[in-house]
């Protein structure tokens, strides 16, 4: 049958849903896990997308109440939290139909006007909580997302790494594509959340501006997609000038020869932006610039904001010169501009080194969410079971340990660092000083008696 968001959406009253999202029977996941009950109002809200009605406030919150068992008024959950659930009922629309609507849309700019009306159908986010504020969680609004997916030009033999993949509305388009997915997400009710939605994929939980130095070194992505914020650091107070660019370089250093890094970005992270000049130019030793093109604000404004962005491709090959970057078209109005920039400007992706890609074999296409867990479970190698490394007991000797200099403390208010009570035979010394303050160096360590086990 022809999917709903083909027609011009249908408007149904609020009382109908609220009254139909009540009369549900649902079973509530534990209080403690956030993430299910998410997952759970996102079923609630999946049958509004298909039949194109609008998901507005009294909707959303019935559907909440009805998968919390408690209103907002509780604590239970608040309206960031709802949003990111109409984000992951998105998700859901979209492994349903999705490959339906690319068939019979026939071109990327048809496919994005049906995406569109998807798009207008949840509630526009005016409400923010704290935890989005501290990791600046602005997913990728879904027109933009094919845009980004069709700049990356996705194929079944791919491995696509999304570092920050929020609540997956980006994962989603290289999966109907067919693409192989590493997923990552810091923040943890998010990376619950995308455990739930690719129940088949392993959702690691790194800071992705170290992507590069976390992920399992088999892991080498030929795609790259990415958002990642724009001036909010992990574990770090106030606001980081470079914060994109450590974002966009680690993932850089992890993808393989010949591959293609797509980011949406803000608007200032640009070749021709003098502050950024000289982070480009490293940038271009690894990776060329091969499109870059500003985002009129106008295009996050369902998702709460109005900043303007920018959408910038890297191949993964060395420029000819790095201080050579490639015209910028100007200020896209809209996603359907942007589609047709990429068109007139963007080239082929390159070779890849077939050892890095993922084998492809015939299948059918599954027809249903369970259907898509089996064949993807099926599709993960077993694990090669390892030896285990034989342990050897740490051999060492005690000592009394004399404090400061010939066991006299100077009068300095740091001491030089060393071993006190043990010794190791064969150890090397830190190639740099180290110290410790007076206080520590005046109280011996005790003297140990275990002797750990390693390789």
């Amino acid at each position: 049958s022809r999917p709903a968001l083909l027609e011009v959406p249908s408007m149904t009253t609020v009382s109908a849903s609220a009254a139909a999202l009540a009369a549900t029977s649902i079973p509530l996941a534990p209080v403690t896990d956030p993430a299910a009950r998410m997952a759970e109002a996102a079923r609630l809200l999946l049958p509004h997308l298909e039949r194109g009605q609008r998901i507005d406030a009294g909707v959303l919150r019935t559907a909440m109440e009805a998968a919390f068992g408690a209103s907002d008024a509780t604590g239970a959950w608040d309206w960031k939290t709802a949003y990111d659930a109409c984000e992951a009922a998105t998700v859901l629309f979209l492994r349903k139909y999705g490959r339906a609507l690319f068939r019979k849309a026939g071109s990327p700019a048809a496919c994005l006007s049906a995406l569109s009306k998807i798009a207008n159908l949840p509630p526009t986010h005016t409400r923010r909580s704290a935890e989005s504020q501290t990791f600046q969680q602005f997913s990728t609004p879904i027109p933009l997302g094919l845009v980004a997916a069709y700049a990356a030009a996705i194929t079944p033999a791919d491995r696509v790494l999304e570092p920050s993949a929020g609540t997956g509305l980006f994962a989603i388009f290289a999966e109907i594509a067919g693409g192989a997915l590493v997923l990552n997400e810091l923040a943890d009710t998010r990376a619950s959340l995308l455990s739930l939605l690719f129940p088949a994929i392993p959702v690691t939980r790194f800071d992705a501006a170290q992507i590069d130095d976390h992920l399992d070194p088999a892991v080498t992505p030929s795609v790259v997609l990415m958002n990642p914020p724009f001036s909010a650091m992990a574990n770090v107070e106030g606001r980081i000038a470079d914060t994109t660019y450590r974002h966009v370089a680690s993932a850089l250093a992890r993808l393989a020869p010949g591959g293609r890094l797509v980011t949406i970005t803000g608007a200032s992270f640009a070749p021709d932006n003098l502050a950024w000049r000289d982070a480009f130019i490293r940038l271009q030793e690894r990776g060329r610039i091969v499109f870059s093109a500003a985002i009129d604000g106008a295009v996050y404004a369902k998702h709460g904001t109005t900043f303007p962005t920018r959408l910038t491709v890297i191949d993964r090959r060395p420029a000819d010169d790095p201080a050579v970057f490639p015209a910028a078209p100007g200020v896209a109005s809209n996603a359907a501009t942007l589609l047709g920039w990429l068109d007139d400007n963007l080239p082929t992706r390159l070779a890849v080194d077939p050892s890095l890609t993922v084998p492809t074999v015939a299948a059918s296409v599954p027809r249903s969410v369970r259907g898509y867990i089996n064949r993807t479970a099926k599709a993960v190698p077993a694990a090669v079971p390892m030896a285990e490394p034989e342990g050897l007991p740490l051999s060492y000797e005690t000592q009394d340990g004399p404090a400061g200099e010939g066991g006299r403390l100077s009068d300095g208010i740091y001491e030089e660092y060393g071993l006190q009570a043990i010794r190791i035979a064969g150890s090397q010394a830190h190639p740099t000083r180290l110290v410790q303050s007076a206080a520590m160096a005046s109280v011996a360590p005790p003297k140990p008696s275990y002797r750990p086990h390693l390789p």
